[in-house]
């Protein structure tokens, strides 16, 4: 977070930073580089909304108690929803795999 001393915050922007191309996740073997902050650099000396960078006035920060994880309003959450067959099909197959994953416990322990 970065804050202009002496004037108040009328404004708190968010950047959802993406992962370089073909690339899930950081880790170990492959970690946050330098360069993937360009992107970034290049958007904070012109900042403008996009489907990536946001702002959020500031009395919405006050409202949520100072809560800031607020998520990118331009993305839609996937939902799908199941009807009571999928549903019980989908519960029987975790249950399934819980119960595998259980009996290989018992067994490593025995």
């Amino acid at each position: 977070m970065f804050f202009t001393k002496g004037t108040p915050s009328k404004e708190v922007w968010y950047y959802e930073h993406r992962l370089p191309e073909g690339q899930k996740a950081y880790n170990k073997t492959k970690p946050i580089q330098a360069k993937d902050f360009d992107p970034i650099k290049i958007w904070w000396n012109d900042r403008e909304e996009s489907d990536i960078a946001w702002k959020i006035p500031i009395q919405t920060i006050i409202d949520r108690n100072y809560d800031l994880d607020i998520k990118n309003p331009t993305k839609q959450e996937e939902t799908h929803e199941y009807n009571s067959v999928e549903l019980m099909n989908l519960l029987h197959t975790s249950f399934d795999k819980s119960n595998t994953l259980l009996n290989q416990l018992k067994q490593a322990v025995k």
